[in-house]
C-alpha cells in the first residue's frame, strides 16, 4: 500500500515558513494546487492551521529539502515507513456487510451450479458462510429456496475474481488425473465406450442351415433344352447355306 502524506495543508504551512522551496515544489509534495500554496504564504488560506514538521513525522528527510532548494525543478519524494508491520492473517469466516449478507445464498447457488468441483471449505472461504447453509442451498431445503436466484459472488462483492480463479484452479488440480483428461479431451472413457457400443448380431449354425442356398433356389435354375430340336435346327441351317 502506497504511503500517503499526513495533514498535507499543515505540512505545506510548515514548508512555506521554514524552507526556501518554491510554491510548485510544495504543491507537488503536498498534492495541492500552486495557487493554494500561494494563498497559504499570503495568509489567505489555512490561517488557523498550525504547521507540522514532516521530518519529525518521518515522511521527509532533510537531505530531500536541501536537494530541492538547490534545484527548483526537483520534486521531493515521500519517505516510506521505516518499519514494515506484517499483515495479520485473517482467521475465521470472511466478514460481510449486513447489506450483502442476504445475497450469500444466491452466491452459493451460483457456485454450486457453475463450479460443482469446489468443496464446501472453498465455498466457505469465498462467500464467508457455514457448511449447514451450503447444504441447505444445495439440497434446496433453505427457508428461502423458492426466492433464490443464482448470482455471481464477484458481482455481489463477496469475493474477488482472483480469489475465485484461485479456488477453481486448486479444485481442478486436486481432481483425479484421468477424470481431468477425459473432461479436457471430450472423449469417452473405455468403460463408457463399452457401455454405449452396439452389439453385433450373431447367427447360430441352425439359422444358417435353414437359409436356402442361392444355387438351390428355383429362380436361379438353368433352362432345360431338347437335344433333338437343337440338332434339327443346326442341320436345317447347314442345308440352307449349301443351297446358297
Amino acid at each position: 500500500m502506497a504511503t500517503q502524506l499526513l495533514m498535507p495543508k499543515a505540512t505545506a504551512v510548515w514548508l512555506v515558513d521554514n524552507t526556501g522551496l518554491t510554491f510548485d515544489q510544495i504543491a507537488a509534495f503536498c498534492s495541492l494546487h500552486p495557487l493554494e500554496v500561494q494563498g497559504i504564504a499570503d495568509g489567505d488560506v489555512a490561517g488557523g492551521i498550525k504547521g507540522v514538521n514532516p521530518i519529525q513525522n518521518d515522511q521527509l528527510t532533510k537531505e530531500e529539502i536541501i536537494k530541492a532548494e538547490a534545484d527548483p525543478s526537483y520534486r521531493m519524494n515521500l519517505s516510506g515507513p521505516k518499519t514494515i508491520v506484517p499483515q495479520v492473517k485473517r482467521r475465521g469466516p470472511r466478514y460481510t456487510p449486513v447489506s450483502k449478507r442476504q445475497e450469500k445464498p444466491n452466491a452459493i447457488l451460483w457456485l454450486v451450479r457453475n463450479h460443482p468441483e469446489l468443496k464446501d471449505a472453498q465455498l466457505m472461504r469465498l462467500v464467508g458462510t457455514t457448511k449447514p447453509t451450503i447444504e441447505s442451498v444445495r439440497e434446496r431445503t433453505h427457508w428461502n429456496a423458492s426466492n433464490q436466484t443464482p448470482a455471481d459472488p464477484v458481482t455481489l462483492g463477496l469475493c474477488t475474481q482472483v480469489e475465485l480463479d484461485m479456488e477453481v484452479r486448486k479444485a481442478a488440480k486436486n481432481a483425479p488425473a484421468q477424470e481431468r483428461r477425459a473432461e479436457d479431451s471430450g472423449l469417452l472413457t473405455a468403460e463408457e465406450a463399452m457401455a454405449t457400443a452396439q452389439p453385433t448380431p450373431v447367427f447360430d449354425q441352425g439359422f444358417l442351415d435353414a437359409q436356402p442356398s442361392v444355387l438351390d433356389r428355383d429362380d436361379h435354375k438353368e433352362p432345360e433344352y431338347d437335344a433333338d430340336s437343337v440338332f434339327s435346327g443346326l442341320n436345317n441351317l447347314k442345308n440352307n447355306r449349301d443351297d446358297d
